[in-house]
């Protein structure tokens, strides 16, 4: 399984980086489930089928709403 985050959409792709890569894929957005958003954190299955990890998802944006409190309320 992989694990990808949507880093923002360009056209009719949703531009994601791998987890623990320094690289970026392009996903058609007609492939995504309904409803992604940027920041979303996603997961391919073996057999290539693409869901939106809501935990995930949800400490990701904790973890980055800590960081910017922490930086802009010293």
């Amino acid at each position: 399984m992989k694990t990808l985050t949507v880093d923002r959409f360009e056209g009719n792709f949703a531009i994601c980086e791998q987890e623990g890569v320094e690289k970026l894929f392009g996903i058609d957005r007609q492939e995504l489930p309904s409803g992604v958003r940027e920041g979303d954190v996603l997961e391919i299955s073996d057999e290539g089928e693409i869901s939106v990890n809501d935990e995930k998802t949800r400490r990701r944006r904790e973890q980055i709403l800590a960081r910017q409190k922490k930086m802009f309320h010293k």
